[in-house]
This record gives C-alpha cells, sequence and structure tokens, in this order.
C-alpha cells in the first residue's frame, strides 16, 4: 500500500514553531494536521481571547522528520528556533526559563492531529532543579508548593524520559511506592498533608531511585531537561500503548504527533488554586450539562490519572461561584463557536482561571447521538452534519443488552450489591475478574469474558481495556484515563468507586463493609447506568431499541432512546444512495431485519436450510444415493421443505427483493462426522456401516474450498439446482396468488466462466417455465450470479450477458484474491497488522487496493454491456463502514448484511453519500 505521506521539512526557510498566547496565535483549528489537535486548538483560543497561558507548538513535521533521519532534528531548532520561541514567552511573563530568582516552568505535551487521551507522555513543572526550586519558593512565598512541583517533575522526568517505571501492570509505580512509604512512615494519608521538608525527603529518594534503577542522573540543566522532554514526547508517538490505540482506531503511523510548550500556570499553590477537566455536555448520557471534575491544591495529571478521586464540577458553583460562572461561560462560548461538545482543561491559579486545552470530547455512542440530535434540533448543526457526527459503528451501544431488572432486583435483594460508583460507561457487562492487562487478554483467549479492574487505569492498560466486556476502578473519576478511553471503546464502565479495597499482589478484591471477597476470575456484573457492582452473573434483556422494533414489549412515546434513534434512521434513508438488504435465511431472521429497516434480502444461504430434522437426514439420502432414482426420491423429500423455507421468506419480505444463493459448500459438510452419528445414518437409511464410510471417503476433498461446490456440483448435479429452483418458482406462485409482487433473484455461486453460468441458467428456465405452466401462474425472475472468483471478476463483461445481476461474494473473493484461508489467517494476520503490511484485516473491511480493485473493475466491465446491471455485495464486508463507503464510491446498488448491522450500514450508506 503506498505511503500518502507528504514530504516535509525541505528548505531552510521551514517554519517549525509557532506560537500562541491570549489574544493572538500563528495557526488556528484548521491547522490541525500541523499543530496537532491540541496545538490548534490552542491557538484558536488564544485567537477568540480566552486565557491561555502563552507557548509554542513544534509542527507534526517535525516528528516524521524525527523519525525519517534517525531520530535526529532539522537544523537550528534547538539552536536557534526554540530558545527564539522560548524568548517570547519570557518577555510576555516578566519570567525566565532557569532563572534562580523567578524562574519560568513549562509543561511539554503531545498532540496528534486525532485525540489520543492518556497514550503519550505529559511533563509538567519542567525548568525545576536544586536551585530554582529555591527561586519559586521565594518567589511564591510558599515553599511546600514549590518542592511538591519538584517532586512531580522528578516523577513524571525519571518515569517519561528516563525510563524508571513498573516492568508490568502487576508492578506498582516505583515512585508511588517511595511516596507511599514516606506518607506511612509520618502516619499520614494524603499527598497534601506532607509539608516542604518531607516532600525535599521525596525528591530525594526519587533521584536516588533512578540513578540506582537506570545508571542515569536527573539532568539539572533546563536546557538538557527540554531537550530530553521533546525527545519523549515524539517518541511516546511510537511506544506499545499508543500504537496499540492507533491500531484499535486506525490512525496511520504517518501522522505523527505535535509538541507543545507552555507556560505553567499552578494548580497547587494552596487553597485558592486548583485544577479540572470538565465537558461542555455529559460525554455518558449526552445530556446538555456542565459535565466535569476538580481538585483544588492540584495539578492535572492528579484529575486525569485518578490518583484522587475529584469533587463534580457542579459542587465549584458553592466553592467559587465567580469561577464556576467564568467557565459555564466559556462552555457556552466553545460550543457556539465550535458547534460541538467540547472536553476542556483549566487550572485555577491564586483565584484566576487559565485554560489549557480544548478539544471536541470523546463520547459514549448513546451521548453521540443525543448530542448531534439536540444540537440539531437547537439550530448549531444541520441534520447533515448530525449523521456526519455519529460513527456508524456507535449506534451498536443503543442495540446492547441491558440487564433483566427483575434478575438484578433479585440479586441487590439477596445481597449481592458490592458498591456503587461513577457510571462512567453505560450498558450492561458480565464476566470474570482479572486484575492485569496480561492476565484479562489470557483469559480472552481461553474464551472468557473478562472484566478488568484496576485501582486506576493508565495507558499501559490499554490491550487490556480494549478485550474486556467492562472495566471498573476504585479510583478516578468521569474524566480520568479508565472513563475517557471506555467511553471512546464503547465498554461499560464504572470509575472511582472508592468502597473497593484491590490488592493485586494477592489477586483479590474486597469491598468495604462488605463480608465478600472476591478472586481473580470470580464473576462480576456491572451496571455501567447507575454505577452499580453486583457479584455474579446477571442475566441481560433486549435494548429500548429492539423492545421496540422487535419485542414490542415497549411502545415508542415511552422510549425516548428509541425516538432519536428512529429520527436518525429516517435522516440516513433521506441521503443514503445505496439499498440496504439482510444475509437471512429464515423468515424470523428475515422479519427482525425489516423491523431494523432492511429493503430486502441480499443474501439466503439455503445450505443452512437443510440442517436439523429430518431434513439432513433427506440430504444425506440423496448424497449417499447409488442411482439417479435414489437421488431423485430424495430430492423428493427435500422439496416440501423447501418449498415452505422460501414461502416463510416471501410472506416476510412482502414485495421486497430476496436473493436466493443456490446450494454453495461440498457435499461432504453434510454428512456425519463421529462413528456413532454414521451408525445411526446406517440404521435410518438401510444402508451397510462401510458402504457409508466409504462414500464419506470419496467425498473428502484435499482442498474443498476449490472442490466440488457451488455450480460446479450444480452442473454434475443437475438435479439439485432443479429442486431448489422449482421450490423458488412454487412459492413465489403460491406468494402471487395472494396478491404480492414478487421477483425472486436466483444467484449462482461460484461461477469463475460465462458457461458455467449459461449451463446452469438452461437449468434455472427450463424449470421455471414447468413450475410455472403447473401452476398457470406466470412470475417473474431473476437469474444472476455471486462473483467470488477472481477469473469471474476480470471476465465480468462476458458474464454479464448471461446474468441479470452480479453479487460480490467478498468472503470467498478475499480469500481467492489474496491467497489467505480465512480459518488459518489467525496465526499470522496480527503480525501483518503490526507491520502495516495490511492496515486492517482484510476480512473485515476490504482490501481496497487488490479485492476492491477486482469489484471496480467487475463492476465496469459488466455494466459496460449491461447499463442497468444490478450490483450488490453480501459478504461480511457488506455491514463494515469503510467497505460501505467504497461500494457507495463505484456505484454499487446495494450492500447486503447480518440483521444487527443494518442500523449501522444505514448510517454509513448515508454518510458515504454526503461525504461523496
Amino acid at each position: 500500500m503506498p505511503n500518502p505521506r507528504p514530504n516535509t521539512l525541505q528548505g531552510s526557510d521551514k517554519q517549525y514553531i509557532y506560537n500562541f498566547s491570549g489574544g493572538s496565535a500563528d495557526g488556528d483549528a484548521s491547522m490541525k494536521n500541523l499543530l496537532g489537535g491540541k496545538g490548534a486548538n490552542l491557538a484558536e483560543m488564544a485567537n477568540i481571547g480566552l486565557p491561555v497561558p502563552p507557548g509554542f507548538t513544534i509542527s507534526t513535521e517535525v516528528c516524521t522528520h524525527y523519525y525519517d533521519n534517525q531520530k535526529t532534528y532539522p537544523d537550528g531548532l534547538f539552536e536557534t528556533d526554540i530558545p527564539k520561541a522560548l524568548h517570547t514567552i519570557e518577555e510576555q511573563l516578566g519570567k525566565k526559563f532557569g532563572d534562580t530568582n523567578n524562574p519560568l516552568l513549562l509543561s511539554v505535551r503531545s498532540g496528534s492531529r486525532a485525540s489520543m487521551p492518556g497514550m503519550m507522555d505529559t511533563i509538567l513543572n519542567l525548568g525545576l532543579n536544586d536551585n530554582t526550586v529555591e527561586g519559586l519558593a521565594r518567589k511564591s512565598g510558599n515553599p511546600r508548593f514549590a518542592w511538591d512541583c519538584y517532586r512531580r517533575f522528578v516523577q513524571m522526568y525519571g518515569d517519561v524520559v528516563l525510563g524508571l517505571k513498573p516492568a508490568n501492570s502487576k508492578q506498582k509505580d516505583p515512585f508511588e511506592e517511595i511516596l507511599e512509604a514516606r506518607k506511612q512512615a509520618l502516619g499520614k494519608k494524603l499527598d497534601t498533608e506532607l509539608d516542604a521538608d518531607d516532600l525535599k525527603h521525596v525528591v530525594s529518594a526519587y533521584k536516588t531511585a533512578i540513578k540506582e534503577e537506570t545508571g542515569k542522573s536527573f539532568p539539572e540543566d533546563p536546557m538538557e531537561q527540554l531537550r530530553g522532554a521533546i525527545s519523549a514526547v515524539f517518541g511516546s508517538w511510537n511506544n506499545e500503548r499508543a500504537i496499540v490505540y492507533r491500531k484499535l482506531n486506525h490512525i496511520p503511523s504517518w501522522w505523527g504527533t505535535a509538541c507543545n510548550v507552555q507556560a505553567m500556570v499552578f494548580g497547587n499553590m494552596g487553597n485558592t488554586s486548583g485544577t479540572g477537566v470538565a465537558f461542555t455536555r455529559d460525554a455518558a448520557s449526552g445530556e446538555n450539562i456542565f459535565y466535569g471534575e476538580y481538585l483544588m491544591n492540584a495539578q492535572g495529571e492528579d484529575v486525569v490519572a485518578g490518583i484522587r478521586t475529584p469533587f463534580k464540577i457542579v459542587q465549584l458553583k458553592e466553592e467559587n461561584p465567580e469561577i464556576y460562572h467564568q467557565l459555564d461561560r466559556i462552555r457556552t462560548r466553545l460550543e457556539q463557536h465550535y458547534h460541538d461538545m467540547m472536553d476542556i482543561e483549566f487550572t485555577i491559579e491564586n483565584g484566576k482561571l487559565f485554560m489549557l486545552q480544548c478539544r471536541v470530547g470523546k463520547r459514549t455512542g448513546l451521548a453521540a447521538i443525543r448530542i448531534a440530535y439536540d444540537m440539531c434540533r437547537e439550530g448549531l448543526i444541520d441534520e447533515k452534519e448530525a449523521l456526519l457526527r455519529i460513527e456508524p459503528e456507535q449506534l451498536n451501544q443503543l442495540l446492547r443488552p441491558v440487564f433483566d431488572l427483575r434478575q438484578k432486583q433479585v440479586a441487590i435483594d439477596n445481597g449481592r450489591l458490592l458498591a456503587t460508583g461513577l457510571n462512567a460507561g453505560p450498558g450492561a457487562a458480565t464476566g470474570n475478574i482479572y486484575f492485569n492487562a496480561v492476565d484479562a487478554q489470557a483469559a480472552k483467549n481461553r474464551g472468557e469474558q473478562v472484566i478488568l479492574v484496576r485501582i486506576e487505569t493508565s495507558p499501559e492498560d490499554i490491550k487490556g481495556m480494549s478485550i474486556a466486556e467492562g472495566i471498573l476502578t476504585e479510583r478516578g473519576g468521569m474524566t480520568s484515563h479508565a472513563a475517557l478511553v471506555a467511553r471512546q471503546m464503547g465498554k461499560v464502565c464504572v470509575a472511582g468507586c472508592g468502597a473497593l479495597n484491590i490488592d493485586y499482589n494477592n489477586g483479590i478484591l474486597r469491598v468495604n463493609g462488605h463480608d465478600t471477597v472476591l478472586h481473580q476470575g470470580d464473576p462480576i456484573s456491572l451496571d455501567g447506568t447507575t454505577g452499580e457492582v453486583i457479584e455474579g452473573t446477571i442475566t441481560t434483556r433486549n435494548s429500548e431499541v429492539i423492545e421496540v422494533l422487535a419485542d414490542k414489549t415497549l411502545i415508542p412515546e415511552e422510549a425516548p432512546i428509541w425516538q432519536i434513534f428512529d429520527q436518525f434512521m429516517q435522516w440516513a434513508d433521506k441521503y443514503r444512495k445505496l439499498q440496504v438488504r439482510a444475509n437471512a435465511d429464515q423468515p424470523d431472521q428475515a422479519e427482525l431485519s425489516v423491523k431494523l429497516g432492511a429493503e430486502g434480502i441480499g443474501l439466503c444461504r439455503t445450505e443452512h436450510m437443510f440442517f436439523g430434522g429430518n431434513r439432513i437426514d433427506a440430504m444425506r439420502e440423496m448424497i449417499l444415493a447409488e442411482d439417479m432414482d435414489g437421488r431423485k426420491a430424495a430430492l423428493e423429500k427435500l422439496l416440501p421443505f423447501q418449498r415452505e423455507d422460501f414461502y416463510g421468506l416471501f410472506k416476510t419480505m412482502g414485495s421486497r427483493p430476496v436473493t436466493i444463493r443456490l446450494l454453495d459448500p461440498p457435499l461432504h459438510e453434510f454428512l456425519p462426522a463421529n462413528d456413532e452419528e454414521i451408525a445411526d445414518l446406517a440404521k435410518k437409511i438401510g444402508k451397510p456401516l462401510d458402504e457409508i464410510r466409504n462414500r464419506i471417503k470419496d467425498l473428502r476433498e484435499a482442498n474443498p474450498m476449490l472442490g466440488l461446490r457451488g455450480c460446479r456440483l450444480g452442473i454434475i448435479h443437475p438435479q439439485i439446482p432443479a429442486m431448489q429452483v422449482r421450490a423458488i418458482i412454487e412459492a413465489a406462485c403460491m406468494i402471487k396468488k395472494e396478491g404480492y409482487d414478487i421477483t425472486p433473484e436466483i444467484m449462482v455461486p461460484l461461477v469463475g466462466n460465462v458457461k458455467e453460468l449459461e449451463v446452469t441458467g438452461e437449468i434455472i428456465h427450463k424449470t421455471a417455465r414447468s413450475v410455472m405452466a403447473e401452476q398457470e401462474t406466470g412470475v417473474q425472475y431473476l437469474v444472476g450470479t455471486m462473483i467470488e472468483v477472481p477469473r469471474a471478476a476480470v471476465t465480468s463483461g462476458e458474464i454479464a450477458k448471461a446474468a441479470d445481476f452480479f453479487s460480490y461474494g467478498t468472503n470467498d473473493l478475499t480469500q481467492m484474491g489474496l491467497g489467505m484461508s480465512r480459518d488459518d489467517s489467525g496465526q499470522y494476520l496480527p503480525s501483518y497488522q503490526d507491520l502495516d503490511i495490511y492496515a486492517r484485516n482484510p476480512f473485515e473491511s476490504i482490501d481496497t487496493d487488490g479485492v476492491g480493485f477486482l469489484v471496480k473493475l467487475s463492476a465496469k466491465e459488466g455494466r459496460s454491456v449491461k447499463k442497468d446491471l444490478k450490483l450488490g455485495i453480501c459478504g461480511e464486508h457488506g455491514g463494515d463502514p469503510t467497505t460501505i463507503e467504497f461500494c457507495n464510491t463505484i456505484g454499487l446498488n446495494y450492500i447486503s448484511c447480518s440483521p444487527f448491522r443494518i442500523p449501522v450500514a444505514r448510517l454509513a450508506a448515508a454518510r458515504a453519500a454526503l461525504r461523496s
């Protein structure tokens, strides 16, 4: 796949540094590709007059240069450009970097064009050393504050730059162990209870640990500190957690990150100072309320990391009404300016408010839909923009099961309610407790459902979070790392559950005031909507949307979530061009599909109709028949079953199109595999056991995927497609007599040569004519083929002469086109994705450069022969939003997917149409 990265940093006059300060900036919000989202929005906030501390952004192009040139920087960056930018800040603030009397301190943060909360590194209070800390103490008149800043800086720098950190998620942070040991020795519980002398002791212990464990000394030179921090920020773009996050969210590695260097403002100067993170609306439910958390006498990492459980932002209204109302006005102003729900970080320094960050806020699927719906009604955005705001996969959260309320109440009545935390990610999740990402992944590989339970999550937990059903934390609030990432991933999350007491070393979970002790592997249930944590498992029930549409147990007037969902589906149907069909084989599947908005069936796999009861016995009898008469007799037994199946589908779908694929898999798949089943079959059909064993042996193929299946099977045994076509046309005649205008679409699988379709077509037409004569009823029907063999794709011009439609079977087309077995590729595909050989799993999202090229070529060739040739896709890719956008681009008529993917496909098709 070609790298679309542009050439960068060509020419000595290239601008690497972009300044910003309250009132003016070199950039704006439109420049996020160059400045990253954080840098672009800092510039934008400065431009609209918000109180932003001055600073500068080092562009993403420097990051790409860093990796393209053996981790070196453009000439003059540290010698000229950064000192010049620092001087600008110094002049604005009257402070000097490295000065021992009035030191300028800096924060150094990463910022990609795509928000990656917590994935890359941040360093605060940079510029402190044994001399400048004394200057800060004198200038502030607060030695405790100065040494608290120094303690935090040494800890962050030691972790991020010098590499003193836990070896894995099972181990404690070495800095936290030192701090906890000091507090215990002094009999103190909170960090804020340590005085300046205590903190001096902690700083000294930190530096000793760094030297002993890493062999590196903590640097005293502020410029050396700054260079190390900037390199660490750029280096963090390729740390493991960032790579995992990019893979999960399909963020290209070549984008790189910007680096933001900003003057520090201090929330830890005492009780008139503080820090917070907030959202302009509720990021969990989407409700239009100011939603966030803060801590007084703290720095930002205290809130985000969940080290201390913060207060809700509404409490600030009582504690400091002036600051609260100032924030509330900024909240409104940002929404009016950006027309979106924003995530903000702020600091209060001695009663003065500063804005440190603003970005489009991460939100649950439910919140995303509600916010877009409400903003459309408020006139901030139109319905087109509302559709574009919703990622199609977010609709899954509205379809996700919730706990059965009766069972949940029984569990609570029986004393199984352990605790209640913060409802950080809605939905219901049941699984087994695991305390770290490594064990959680191993359990998932064993087929277990997992609940990841942590004191607080950190970015290193990303792998465990990605595979967990739900996330539970002892500490942290609604804006903690756990809550932010869980919402983005659509995970159920209960955060800040302070009643928990988690012991990693012994793998146990205790609950204050509760006798129950839970061990790793024990089952637990989380209600992310209420924040309740319940021992054991609880049965789930369908979501509000399914209860309205399918179960009919809830009326629309009492279902506000369904009402919003329904409005979005109406908007989606208004703008999309692609029709959306369902892959369905049974009437109940078809009925659900129609309720979810399907406009037809794009794939009925008839082989699924032969399993169960007497059907499979008749099928096996047909396969094992010794002559034509025996085969026909068995097929006569199957005919009424097939006719009943097709009648049920047609009846359910009414006049909607139904595409029926003739028998596709090889015959051996229908035969028994073990001795007991073989003996039972021999008894049923009256054949010797050895004869059946020999017949099964004869039917085995070295490579059944490429063997006697699909159209080949029908050509060799024409009685099979003849029986199926008879059943289809008889059912269609019955439905037509009942007043439905139906046009069955009969699809021939695995065609690679036009003559295969012509031969099978003759069987279809001959049988259809015979049935219609018998029924004295004429029905329209189409004959088409599934394009799933590469030869069919490249000879589609010829095949179109004998076809009324093409349906792209991209499952097999991917297997044959890439030469990969879908069943076996799991051994190497993850490594391929890690190496960017394939950015995404080609069996989940179509390989547009290869398989997609075959589909595009086939469509072009087919329509060059028949201008109005109907084209669709029915492989599992049909429910993938990226594939749907591709299908829209090349002009297909419809996509077909599994029933529960239909709402996702409708929205994805609308977004594709709007984007094009």
